[in-house]
């Protein structure tokens, strides 16, 4: 139990300010004497313990009538942990430019407002906390981590400028965190370590604009089945690890615009849905970047910052909105960004050959679907290889059947120049039609009905006669191939 008479003169200070909620200041003035980092020299003049701090914060000076409480200080050194593990406190907590010897517990309290400016501290713990308003760690040093599991905070999470060297690989650790507000860890923004927000409720967003981050483990960034209103890792944000956002619900924009992705391991974003996907970093991450299932609205992206590998199968877009409006048209580069998975996938074809129709560009849809067809050949075995290259050289796979009339041409000019030379002979002589080469050679490639010609005709010597079954057979491919690809046989994969 703390004493009036127990109180130095700094604590008394304070003793008398907290009703009204008056700062108190022990800063003398000098920025390199105020500095927190040399607390050491800071005497019993600016030394205040942390049992006082809750002594304060849980009634022991309740406040004057129409007096608002506070706890507001200044520029000391607070020795002791300020633990208010399961308290429940109405009054605000503001601490600029302090040294804390030890570190602020919070664990499943109930609070307001709490501020910490400007300081060094070990770590935050305000796992399971309550906080009615905002939890600030500004421009801080932190030794440790902030913890914050299952914490519920109705405003926003501020930690503007302030460097975690982490905690068993975290800088911050919050997984099922619920904020009312938004999360910044900008302007600054350094973690030794990862952030950890599995399963968190963000109602304004995340913003790690030009933040730095380590990695436990390799992993940098987890938002694994969060759900966030707006996500924004841009400005320069650096992360040496994997970032991973499976699942994540985000109702507005995702965005690596100007992102330094150098050192970053792998994006994995599968089953994550967002209504704008913003990939334009300043530079491609290193590792992959997996969007297997996962669906936007509209994508915008830089086709020169996407990596080496990138997982499309399942990825649905609406459409889609390049930084450089010449990509639109760039189907062999769009080609090349699906077929940067690994092995065969339909899907991705699809999706892009869908994406091209809605705007209109019905040929490009085509060769999508072409490319599509090209890709699958290599999964098949070699009789379906063998099929797949007469499909595609004879019609396109149904996607260019003109192929067909070329065909059909060189082959009726090729055997109608052979026929003119060579002998032909009248099945029965005195009946039928007057020879001719041309009709002939064309009577021979169409499989059904007839023109008339090769019922009354035939070819004597080896190369016309020869030649006459080529065609014949020839007939019934392009015939059939015709067939094969415009009832899209083989797109059923």
């Amino acid at each position: 139990m703390i004493s009036y008479d127990d109180l130095t003169p700094p604590e008394r200070e304070l003793w008398a300010a907290f009703p009204e909620g008056r700062r108190v200041d022990l800063r003398v003035g000098d920025a390199a004497r105020d500095d927190p980092a040399g607390a050491a020299d800071w005497g019993a003049e600016r030394t205040v313990r942390a049992a006082v701090l809750a002594a304060l914060l849980l009634g022991a000076h309740p406040p004057q009538p129409g007096a608002i409480a506070a706890l507001r200080l200044a520029g000391a050194r607070i020795t002791g942990g300020l633990d208010l593990t399961g308290a429940e406190t109405a009054h605000q907590v503001r601490l600029e430019h302090c040294f804390l010897d030890e570190a602020v517990v919070l664990n499943s309290a109930a609070t307001a407002s709490v501020r910490i400016d400007g300081s060094v501290l070990p770590r935050v713990d305000a796992r399971m906390a309550r906080v009615e308003g905002v939890l600030a760690v500004r421009r801080c040093r932190v030794a440790g981590a902030l913890l914050a599991t299952n914490a519920r905070i109705s405003g926003e999470l501020l930690l503007h400028g302030t460097r975690f060297a982490g905690e068993n690989g975290w800088s911050v650790f919050a997984g099922g965190m619920e904020v009312g507000g938004a999360v910044f860890c900008t302007h600054g923004f350094t973690g030794g370590g990862g952030i950890r927000l599995i399963g968190a409720r963000l109602s304004g967003g995340l913003f790690l604009d030009g933040a730095r981050i380590g990695a436990a483990d390799g992993l940098a960034l987890s938002l694994d089945h969060a759900q966030v209103t707006t996500v924004q890792l841009t400005d320069g944000f650096f992360a040496a690890g994997r970032l991973e956002l499976r699942g994540a619900q985000i109702a507005d924009l995702l965005s690596f615009d100007g992102a330094a992705l150098g050192g970053c391991t792998g994006v994995d974003g599968a089953r994550l849905h967002a209504t704008d996907l913003r990939f334009t970093p300043a530079e491609p991450p290193a590792g992959p970047v997996s969007l297997g299932g996962a669906q936007v609205t509209v994508l915008h992206d830089d086709l020169d910052r996407w990596p080496r590998t990138v997982h499309l199968d399942g990825f649905a877009y609406g459409s889609i909105q390049p930084v450089r409006a010449a990509e639109q048209d760039s189907v062999p580069r769009r080609l090349d960004w699906v077929r940067r998975g690994a092995g065969y996938a339909p899907q991705p074809y699809e999706q892009l050959a869908a994406w091209y129709r809605q705007i209109g560009h019905v040929d490009d849809a085509r060769r999508v679907l072409l490319a599509k067809q090209r890709a699958r050949r290599r999964t098949l075995r070699p009789a379906g290889q063998v099929w797949s290259l007469l499909l595609d050289g004879t019609v396109g796979f149904g996607y260019r059947p003109w192929l067909a009339g070329l065909w059909l041409a060189a082959l009726t000019l090729l055997g109608s120049l052979v026929f003119a030379a060579g002998d032909s002979r009248p099945v029965n002589k005195g009946e039928g039609p007057r020879f001719h080469p041309f009709v002939y050679a064309l009577d021979l490639l169409i499989p059904v009905g007839g023109l008339g010609q090769r019922d009354f005709w035939y070819m004597s010597g080896g190369a016309p006669q020869a030649l006459s079954y080529v065609l014949v057979a020839a007939g019934w491919l392009l015939t059939t191939a015709l067939v094969a690809g415009m009832t899209r046989t083989l797109e059923r994969t």
